[in-house]
């Protein structure tokens, strides 16, 4: 549905991002900011459902950094592989790729930044740290307690899972008491549950977290 096209960043490096236009007159811009398994079938997936929803979407290839076309699936042998790229790629060498996409499909920094896993956490820093981007959603993103004390420029939602096992409610209840401003959802899911390759994947949770992303979004 869409296509694979090369973004350039702020530093001078080269990218791929996964592109798709509306098929009408779109409602917004989002960049769909991918987990730890790079743009893969999944993510392009969900640029391709924000685009039959009426938003242009880009994502890009935050691995691009390490090497060209890493795309992962959703094995154990794939995670272990997967956290070791996440560690090799810097939130903040990341941010530079995601304000390139941001100023790709939407100029006038108003487009919304939708992160999963990873992504959830770079979304969060996403609205502390870049002009490029006018909204941001967080799906269980695991650092966002950890950088809770950094204040968002854009407004946020966040959504995360009762039984995630890597990230205790007592951080969702942090990031609550921390930023009572910013709507939290809780599902009772586990992480990924926005994920239908994945066994965690939970349609009902999927479901009301994209119907709650999508109004806070127009």
């Amino acid at each position: 549905m869409g296509e694979m096209i090369t973004l350039t960043a702020a530093d001078g490096h080269e990218f791929a991002a996964y592109k798709v236009a509306s098929n009408e007159a779109p409602k917004g811009c989002v960049v769909i900011v991918q987990e730890i398994f790079g743009v893969n079938s999944h993510i392009k997936d969900v640029c391709d459902g924000y685009a039959k929803a009426g938003f242009n979407a880009i994502a890009p290839a935050l691995y691009d950094r390490i090497s060209p076309d890493i795309e992962l699936d959703y094995t154990p042998k794939d995670v272990e592989q997967g956290l070791q790229y996440k560690n090799q790629v810097s939130d903040e060498t990341a941010l530079k790729d995601i304000d390139a996409a941001a100023n790709e499909i939407d100029a006038s920094g108003n487009a919304a930044v939708i992160g999963y896993c990873w992504g959830g956490t770079l979304a969060y820093l996403s609205a502390c740290r870049l002009s490029s981007i006018g909204k941001a959603v967080g799906y269980y993103g695991g650092q966002v307690a950890q950088n809770i004390a950094e204040t968002p420029k854009a407004p946020v939602m966040l959504h995360f899972g009762d039984k995630d096992a890597s990230i205790p409610m007592s951080a969702v209840e942090e990031v609550k008491a921390a930023r009572p401003d910013i709507p939290v959802f809780v599902y009772s899911a586990g992480h990924g549950f926005n994920c239908d390759q994945r066994g965690s994947y939970d349609a009902e949770a999927a479901k009301l977290a994209l119907e709650r992303t999508l109004e806070f979004i127009s």
